[in-house]
């Protein structure tokens, strides 16, 4: 199974974003570590005032004889957030009748408060988180006073939220500013992509600016350097091809010439030297084959020359040339935009590969879809072993079952002219099983309708 990995795009986009929640993240900490002490100091210093004032008013009247400490936490101005508590003589005294006020006062707040006379805690009751201030108002005597943080508590979940909220959108704004970014900075190189798939469609004159980006100038002038190379290297060696097919053609056609006169005259020679006549005649054919598809090779990346063509039309004559019936044909007649002597050398060539090697062509099909162009050669042989369906277009390579579907009297070419002419309509070719048997060469030609 292969494994799937993240593109350039992808891994800088989750890298901004990552990058932007983490710092985002980190500074909404801060920031709420930071709010959320200097809220909750303010509030503490705010209710050991309060208490520290209760206490006094308290304290004044502890010196009575028969104090009201009821009543005198009833006086107090405590508002909605307090309660005080007073505990005396063993004894706690409430603004009202509470049997579980002093449940809310911890143990070790009141053994701080006894020892060093005042002690502050922050605690929770009833699920509300709480201040609760004690301070020693005799040695058998203290006043304990909590402030309820309800409105506080609000306030920070709150800060939480939003600081939450900003931190996810920076890290969306972080993956934005990624995405931009890499559609930036991949903005050269999908021109280096566009450039190097034009030169693999036949397109040798495409070129790079090193103007456009002076960091990729370097890059932008060696693909240029390469592509000047290759460009030189392909001339060459089509000039090469196109000159040794040439110079062959006239010794070739001299040996034909004899060839011929001797094939003629085979009923005079004794069998062995008939034999040997033909066996030259045979050979001699196969080579002029052979130099002519060098020949087309050699003019093979040049570009198509494009014209309104009846491919059904053209299919049915390549198919009555090739001495078979043209009732295989199945399309309905309409042009296409494509290179008449390039589509037609690739009807031919399939026809005779489906004659040579596959038993015989059972039908051609010749269909739109959409604006692209399918033409389709189903032959009735074993079909193509799909080890060789990536390599039997290369040149000079025959299938394996080759010998097994039929004679091996070709040059090895055939095949690879229809890819590289189908190349040069920026079109594939493909091979594939028949259902039922055989083998199903596959054109498929892009735009031409």
């Amino acid at each position: 199974m292969t494994r799937w990995r993240a593109g350039l795009r992808t891994r800088v986009v989750a890298g901004f974003a990552a990058g932007a929640l983490t710092l985002s993240a980190s500074m909404a900490l801060v920031s709420y570590q930071i709010t959320s002490n200097s809220l909750l100091n303010g509030r503490e210093r705010a209710a050991v005032r309060s208490a520290t004032f209760d206490a006094r008013v308290v304290a004044a009247g502890l010196g009575a004889g028969h104090p009201d400490i009821a009543g005198m936490l009833r006086s107090l101005d405590t508002g909605g957030n307090r309660r005080v508590l007073v505990y005396h003589l063993g004894n706690w005294y409430a603004r009202n009748a509470d049997s579980g006020a002093a449940d809310a006062v911890p143990q070790s707040l009141q053994r701080l408060v006894s020892g060093s006379g005042q002690g502050i805690q922050r605690v929770r009751v009833d699920g509300v988180p709480t201040v609760v201030v004690g301070i020693l108002l005799t040695p058998s005597s203290a006043l304990y006073e909590i402030d309820y943080l309800r409105e506080l508590d609000q306030t920070l979940r709150t800060l939480g939220w939003v600081l939450g909220l900003v931190a996810a959108a920076c890290a969306a704004a972080g993956a934005g500013l990624g995405w931009y970014a890499t559609r930036y900075v991949l903005r050269p190189l999908r021109s280096v992509a566009d450039a190097a798939q034009g030169i693999t469609a036949g397109d040798l004159s495409a070129r790079l600016d090193p103007a456009t980006d002076p960091d990729l100038a370097r890059l932008s002038t060696s693909f240029n350097e390469m592509v000047d190379q290759l460009s030189r290297r392909i001339e060459r060696d089509r000039r090469f091809a196109a000159d040794v097919s040439h110079e062959l053609r006239s010794p070739l056609q001299t040996l034909a010439a004899s060839a011929s006169v001797l094939d003629r005259r085979r009923d005079q020679l004794d069998d062995r030297t008939a034999t040997a006549a033909g066996l030259v005649v045979e050979e001699l054919a196969r080579f002029q084959s052979l130099v002519d598809d060098l020949l087309e090779l050699s003019r093979g990346d040049l570009p198509a020359q494009l014209a309104p063509v009846d491919v059904a039309e053209l299919a049915r004559r390549a198919v009555q040339r090739s001495g078979l019936a043209p009732d295989i044909v199945r399309g309905e007649s309409g042009e296409w935009s494509v290179d008449r002597r390039r589509i037609e050398q690739v009807l031919v060539n399939l026809l005779d590969n489906a004659v040579t090697h596959g038993g015989g062509p059972v039908e051609v099909r010749v269909r739109a879809d959409g604006a692209d162009g399918v033409i389709e050669v189903d032959d009735e042989g074993p079909g193509v072993n799909p080890a060789d369906r990536e390599v039997i277009f290369d040149r000079f390579v025959r299938g394996r079952s080759s010998g097994a579907r039929g004679n091996d009297a070709g040059t090895g070419l055939g095949l690879s002219l229809v890819a590289q002419h189908v190349a040069a309509h920026g079109g594939r070719v493909l091979v594939l099983d028949r259902p039922g048997g055989g083998a199903r060469f596959r054109i498929e030609l892009p735009g031409v309708r």
